[in-house]
């Protein structure tokens, strides 16, 4: 259950660089950049605002959590700033990026301090902010921006071919990608931190190959998720029907489901909390801050865990086919294109 989870955030990073290339073919150079930069700076906002205040229900905002969308923002924001060099810069700038950041693993090795502005490039951290106040870094930009630019590189491949064609060439891309990752990793002498920390060699078990470090990603943890995907892709590049339907209403508000998804699920793992048993003075921390209402030890089986899961992507579905109506019949409105 956690393996698949893998698979959202890496590749929602890649395609969003696809988008950009393909938007590219619309707009100007300068519109691009600015289009990408100001959304950009719009999610990084949303992440310290309204995602960190989903995620603590603490309107004290006491720890400032950089995430998911800080994560594509600021790559966004780079991505914008690369879009007025040639196209074989941003492809070699993406290669170097996704296939060396984890030669960094080695100056990290033994280190035990970082400052906060390296680990916003490469080291998940918690760094005080004075008093109450934190920063956590969960999600450090180099990789991410690197894997968008190779999202980007990619709009241009799909662009070239289409039919049978495209499919063969996603399927061999795709394919390479995974066998890279199966090699490299039984190798295990590159592309992730456990290679150098001396953890358990991936060899040992189906768990150890598959653990690969997310934060950051590592060159393995990407090629794990955006091999397989790309092979999806290329059997399901075309795909139609009443399910195709269904599942493309969340991908044409993606950023409208992610908000209301954490609010709704915060919202009933706290009704859950006091169901428990729980007052809500249980979850008032000394300083004063309200709590994630959730108690460690306590919770679900995954058969329980599932059903919830499947009951909030009902829920939503109403709000999202709404909201993905009204965005098309209200195409003038520019502001839509930030939500």
């Amino acid at each position: 259950t956690r393996w698949i989870t893998h698979f959202c955030a890496p590749v929602f990073v890649f395609l969003s660089g696809t988008s950009a290339y393909l938007q590219s073919l619309r707009k100007s150079k300068k519109e691009l950049s600015l289009f990408l930069i100001k959304r950009g700076l719009w999610l990084i906002l949303m992440e310290i605002t309204l995602v960190n205040f989903a995620f603590t229900f603490d309107i004290h905002f006491s720890v400032t959590g950089l995430q998911t969308i800080w994560a594509i923002g600021i790559s966004m924001v780079i991505l914008g700033l690369f879009t007025w060099l040639p196209f074989s810069v941003i492809l070699i700038s993406g290669f170097v990026i996704v296939f060396g950041h984890n030669l960094l693993d080695y100056y990290e090795k033994g280190r035990e301090t970082f400052s906060v502005w390296y680990s916003l490039l490469h080291r998940f951290g918690v760094y005080p902010l004075g008093g109450r106040y934190s920063l956590l870094v969960m999600y450090p930009f180099l990789s991410w921006a690197g894997l968008m630019m190779l999202g980007y590189c990619f709009g241009k491949l799909i662009r070239n071919y289409e039919g049978e064609q495209r499919k063969k060439v996603l399927l061999w891309l795709g394919l390479g990608i995974t066998v890279f990752f199966i090699v490299i990793r039984l190798l295990d002498i590159y592309g992730d931190p456990d290679v150098i920390n001396g953890n358990d060699k991936p060899i040992d078990s189906l768990y150890s190959f598959l653990e690969v470090s997310k934060y950051p990603p590592s060159l393995l943890y990407m090629c794990m998720t955006i091999g397989p995907s790309i092979i999806f892709l290329a059997f399901f590049d075309k795909a139609s029907g009443a399910v195709s339907r269904f599942i493309s209403v969340y991908g044409r508000v993606a950023f409208f489901y992610y908000i209301l998804h954490f609010f709704l699920i915060h919202f009933i793992s706290s009704i859950m909390f006091f169901i428990r048993g729980h007052k809500f003075a249980d979850g008032i921390y000394p300083n004063g801050e309200l709590p994630n209402f959730t108690k460690a030890g306590e919770g679900y089986n995954l058969f329980i865990v599932y059903l919830f899961w499947i009951g909030i992507v009902a829920l939503l579905y109403p709000l999202c086919k709404w909201y993905d109506g009204y965005k098309t019949r209200h195409k003038e409105k520019w502001w839509l294109s930030y939500l």
